[in-house]
Formats: C-alpha cells, structure tokens, sequence
C-alpha cells in the first residue's frame, strides 16, 4: 500500500500529477474549504498534508496523526500553522515564496488604479444605464504620476510593487525594520519611520506577515494620521488591518479610499465596508494567474515530496525541527 497524503483542496493538475505518482492522494474534492474536524478526521493515517491558508493546521490535527512527516502549504504566509506544534513534532512545514510575487504586486497596483480613478464605481455606473454621456465633473478621480507610493513591508512583494510604482513615475518611501540598500533595490526608494510614511503618502500599500506584532498594525490612530486624500491598499494579511476603524475613516472621510483584497474573517466581509463605494474589494486573488498557480502547485507538491523522501527540503520555514525529529 503506498502511503498517503491530504490535500485539503482542488489544486492546478500539475501538483497533483507531481504527489500522486508515489502516494495516494485524499483530496478534499470540494471548492470549499473543510472543517477542522474534517481536516482532523481526514488526516489520520497520512504521512503528509498539503494545505491552503483557509486550513487551520494545529496540534490536535498533528496529534490525530501520527505517521504525519510533512507540512507544505500552498501560500507564502503560513499563520494558518501552528508551528511551534510542529517543530516541536519534528514535523518540517514549508511555504511556496518567490513564485507569486508578480502576480501579487500587479494586484496591487490594479487596486491603486481602481481606487484612484474609480473604476469599479464608474463601471456599475455605466451598467445601471444611468450613463447620458460624457461630462468634465464625472468621476473625478487622483492622479497616480507624481504621487507618493508609501510601501509597509519590502520584502520580494514590497520591492515589485515599488519598482513598478516607480515606473509609473511615483515617489517611493517605505518602512521596513531594517532599512535596504538603495544599489540592492534598483530602484530610488526613502527609509520613514511608519508614523512619517503614513502622513506623507497619497498611496499606502501593506506587504507585510500577519504576526502578533503586526495584527492590527493599522487601525484608528494610524488611518487618522494619513491623508483625507489617500488610499490604503491591503494585499497582504486581512488582519493586520482593523476593518471596523476602516470603514469608520472610508465612511468619514478620513482616508479617501481603500482595496483590499484580503479579510480579518474570511470569507466573511463587514456590512459596513460592503455599503461603501470608496472601497474596492476583491476575493482574494492576489496569486490567481495560471501560471502562478500552477508554479504554486509544483512548489508545494516538490517540498512535501522531499519531506517524505527526507531528502533536502526547498522552501523549509522551521529548519529547528531537526532537532526534534525522532532518531530513526
């Protein structure tokens, strides 16, 4: 019998081709995430799980199994993983960084876009049939040329959005707890303390890991020190965002704007926020380009491939669970 492995969701063919060559496969075959009980259920008898970020991984699923050996999750960020638990299981857990940074930081700008000249408020409005024509006071919206791009968060996602808001002629600052070498960026970019980055940026835009540093890294007293006239955009983690205080500043007009394409509670999303039309909301497809996808897909199954076949592991986030691996 070979030995099998959990993948909690549909993924592109490519990954399951990739896992299901050595191993036999449950897959979760509906297009909804499962239960906890179900994951735990599910999980008994693997050696390995391949997991989304709308799967909690605990202790009590490691605890239910335990030939479990390996955790790949199909996602850069992995707060959906206990991994302590793991680490302290001799469990390794790896992540699928490098491959979605396009496709997310050209998110972003789309939601800069859309924001600053109200494309999807302009759009419904075209298909009420309440459009008479054109008019020089219609949907008046912000330039994006010439204007300050503040980015929190430079990692590999942080960068591409700044190189392509530099190219599109705006003005780079970001906060970042160690500042970067401008040679190492490419591109012309300023180090602010995060108080001066929201205060002199029209566009702000979070890159940044959800931790219990950064949850709700923005909230009131930070969306009040921003511009009336700026726009906040959240591609990231949705909770390091207090969603009740945006939609109090979108709705007072604190902030001009916001996109967001990640939640506090998803797939659940504030009434509040869903009334307004200065914020743009999408369902989190910051990495849904097929292409990217699928090079996710390979990532993934390659990492658990080689937890399993305990060769060199790509991509590993706790490299500490070596010293917890039982002796074999």
């Amino acid at each position: 019998m070979r030995p099998k492995i959990l993948v909690t969701r549909i993924i592109p063919q490519i990954g399951l081709q990739i896992l299901g060559e050595k191993y036999d496969l449950i897959i979760n075959e509906r297009d909804l995430p499962m239960t906890a009980d179900e994951i735990t259920a599910r999980a008994a008898d693997v050696v390995g799980i391949l997991c989304l970020l709308t799967d909690r991984i605990d202790s009590t699923v490691m605890e239910a199994s335990p030939g479990l050996v390996g955790i790949a999750n199909y996602a850069v960020g992995y707060d959906n993983i206990d991994i302590a638990a793991a680490t302290a299981r001799g469990i390794p857990v790896s992540n699928t960084p490098g491959v979605l940074t396009d496709a997310t930081a050209e998110l972003a700008i789309a939601l800069m876009f859309a924001c600053a000249r109200r494309v999807p408020e302009a759009e419904r409005f075209v298909r009420s049939g309440a459009w008479r024509g054109w008019g020089p006071m219609q949907f008046l919206g912000a330039d994006i040329t010439g204007a300050t791009l503040g980015i929190i968060g430079m990692g590999k996602i942080g960068q591409a959005v700044g190189r392509r808001g530099h190219g599109l002629g705006m003005r780079i600052v970001y906060h970042e707890e160690a500042p970067l070498a401008e040679a190492a960026l490419g591109f012309e970019a300023h180090p602010l303390t995060l108080p001066e980055l929201l205060s002199v940026s029209d566009f702000v835009s979070l890159h940044i890991p959800l931790t219990e540093k950064t949850r709700h890294l923005i909230g009131a007293r930070e969306l009040s020190s921003m511009k009336p006239t700026a726009f906040i955009i959240n591609t990231s983690r949705g909770p390091v965002m207090d969603e009740a205080a945006l939609a109090d500043a979108l709705a007072n007009g604190v902030v001009a704007g916001a996109g967001l394409d990640v939640y506090e509670q998803e797939p659940a999303i504030g009434p509040e926020l869903l009334r307004l039309d200065n914020c743009v909301l999408l369902p989190h497809i910051g990495s849904a380009t097929i292409s990217t996808r699928d090079r996710m897909a390979r990532t993934a199954a390659e990492n658990l491939t080689a937890m399993i076949q305990r060769t060199e592991i790509p991509n590993l986030v706790n490299p500490d669970y070596v010293n917890h691996r039982p002796k074999e």
